[in-house]
């Protein structure tokens, strides 16, 4: 594939993510389902794109078209979204498109050329999915970590209350609850 196609597929899907980022609050059913659209019209372009090749260098087009397709949705979920587990997916899309990519650029090698370029492909896309793993433990622990925070700082505000009596003590314990979310 020629580095102009290549960039040009590139800066069409760009602008295909962009568009979904720049809606990613207020995207509507109807705009999510015509983005979806877009990205299904753009694979099939990138792979009629990838007719006029031969050998490995159609090979290859084909696994850019799969990769950018897949990658595209999985950012089209979580511009939607916006949850983590959709950025995870996000993460692992962007792997694996790379590591197919990669892998069948390898092709192209023979002998242990050809090995060593699977292993670093491999290696590559094994190292992204880890990075994506801690991402994701991370973040769990950071919710963790602040839940648990909240519910020390409410601990507190309660026991600020027991200082208090009557009306007032009930005044504060229901600020509290309303602060913080309790019931």
């Amino acid at each position: 594939m020629t580095t102009n196609h290549s960039l040009k597929l590139s800066v069409i899907l760009a602008g295909v993510l962009a568009h979904a980022s720049a809606h990613a609050e207020t995207m509507s059913n109807a705009d999510y389902k015509a983005a979806k659209e877009r990205i299904t019209a753009e694979y099939k372009t990138y792979k009629a794109a990838c007719d006029n090749l031969k050998d490995n260098a159609k090979d290859v087009c084909i696994e850019e078209a799969k990769g950018k397709d897949k990658v595209a949705k999985a950012e089209l979920e979580f511009n939607r979204s916006g949850k983590d587990k959709d950025r995870i997916k996000l993460a692992v899309a962007k792997a694996d498109a790379n590591y197919a990519v990669a892998k069948e650029k390898c092709d192209d090698q023979s002998g242990n050329a050809k090995d060593v370029c699977r292993k670093e492909a491999k290696a590559a896309e094994v190292k992204a999915k880890a990075d994506a793993k801690v991402d994701k433990k991370v973040t769990a622990a950071k919710k963790d970590a602040a839940e648990d925070k909240r519910d020390a700082d409410y601990k507190v505000n309660i026991e600020k209350c027991d200082a208090l009596t009557g009306d007032a003590k009930a005044s504060c314990v229901a600020q509290a609850n309303k602060k913080f979310g309790k019931g």
